[in-house]
């Protein structure tokens, strides 16, 4: 393991047994020294030199991550974007080309079924889901889409992410143009002859981009982003601590069906307009926690001491539990362990002082802002 802490990645975090399906990088990771682990149905690099290293790295530089375990849909069909509106709470009909928004699947309770983006391409909208959830989601979408939407999954594309303060040099060296996208904009390019859709977002809340390729041209390209100086190849054990660090949450662990959309601390992404319309699946619960608040609610939680708080430990206020943690880890960046967690509301303000029971200790913590680090997102006005 990296030298975080050996309990840092574990199962409970998703990586799974046999059997699983090779990335189309599968022996492109293998030669650069990867540890290959289980997740979402996939082999895929848990590190390569240590957690530690990657994840700091990526902060100052700029990490190569494949995240061809996600879910890249194709929705056409006339009617698209009302019908897309009925069952998902994102404003479809106002992205523009060219653009990308974050929405969620819910369920008719209102609980989240799934998180995902979705880009308006010339001819399409591209939607990107979890891995782990990418059947469930077909599924889901094929029983509440009318019949004349058509949707492909286009299992023949590669997905990687290439983040960092350095990303923009590293990556508009090989494809001329990157660099005047915006935060959340998204574009179609091409390298060597080889179509890619990028757009400029990620997952470790820094400045970066996600690039579609076709699967055969997938390691070639990964080689040509190697080739720069600011680039090395990260983990899964990396992109986990860097997300957590910019509280982002991951689906099935801080978002579940079990928790709302306004639990989540996700309202941003549906608009003022389709909170009071509705029109679309779990609308009641959004519309009325919205007015009223989430009984529960998903908050970062600083935690004292050296020693992680995992998923799974119980939050307590004095004798009574009021909640769950559902992500921790040591904070590279941050130097000390940090957590999300589902919270009772009553003790979701900044500064709380709360405990979580580790290994029948103690520990104590607070209730803290997130992000625990500040995105540095490319946006217009920065």
């Amino acid at each position: 393991m990296s030298d975080v802490h050996d309990t840092d990645i574990t199962e409970e975090d998703g990586f799974e047994e046999l059997p699983l399906q090779p990335l189309p990088l599968d022996g492109w990771h293998r030669a650069q020294g990867a540890r290959m682990v289980g997740f979402a149905g996939y082999d895929m690099p848990i590190q390569y030199e240590g957690i530690m290293a990657e994840h700091l790295w990526t902060r100052e530089n700029a990490g190569l991550f494949d995240v061809s375990h996600m879910g890249q849909l194709s929705l056409t069909g006339e009617g698209l974007d009302a019908a897309l509106e009925a069952v998902i709470p994102a404003s479809v009909a106002s992205l523009a080309v060219g653009r990308q928004r974050y929405s969620m699947l819910l369920d008719e309770e209102g609980g989240i079924l799934d998180d995902l983006m979705l880009a308006r391409r010339p001819d399409d909208l591209y939607m990107v889901v979890n891995g782990a959830m990418k059947y469930d989601d077909i599924a889901w979408l094929l029983d509440h889409l009318p019949e004349d939407i058509t949707m492909n999954l286009m299992d023949e594309q590669a997905l990687l992410a290439l983040q960092g303060p350095k990303a923009v040099g590293a990556l508009a060296r090989l494809v001329p143009g990157v660099d005047a996208l915006y935060f959340m904009d998204c574009g179609a390019f091409v390298w060597n002859d080889t179509p890619l859709w990028i757009s400029r977002s990620g997952y470790t809340g820094e400045d970066g981009f996600e690039i579609s390729i076709p699967a055969d041209a997938a390691p070639a390209f990964a080689d040509a982003l190697l080739a720069q100086s600011e680039v090395k190849p990260i983990g899964l054990g990396a992109r986990d601590s860097l997300r957590l660090e910019a509280g982002l949450p991951l689906y099935g662990h801080d978002l579940t069906p079990e928790i709302s959309v306004i639990g989540a601390d996700l309202g941003f992404a549906i608009f003022k307009k389709r909170r009071e319309a509705g029109g679309f699946i779990g609308h009641a619960r959004v519309a009325k926690e919205a007015a009223e608040g989430a009984p529960v609610r998903r908050v970062g939680l600083a935690v004292e001491g050296r020693l992680p708080a995992r998923e799974g430990a119980g939050i307590f206020a004095g004798d009574t539990k009021v909640g769950i943690v559902t992500s921790g880890g040591f904070a590279p960046t941050v130097g000390t362990p940090i957590a999300m967690g589902w919270v009772d509301a009553a003790y979701t303000d900044d500064g709380t002082a709360l405990e979580i029971e580790v290994r029948g200790k103690r520990l104590k913590a607070s209730v803290a802002p997130m992000p625990f680090v500040p995105h540095n997102y490319h946006r217009k006005t920065s």
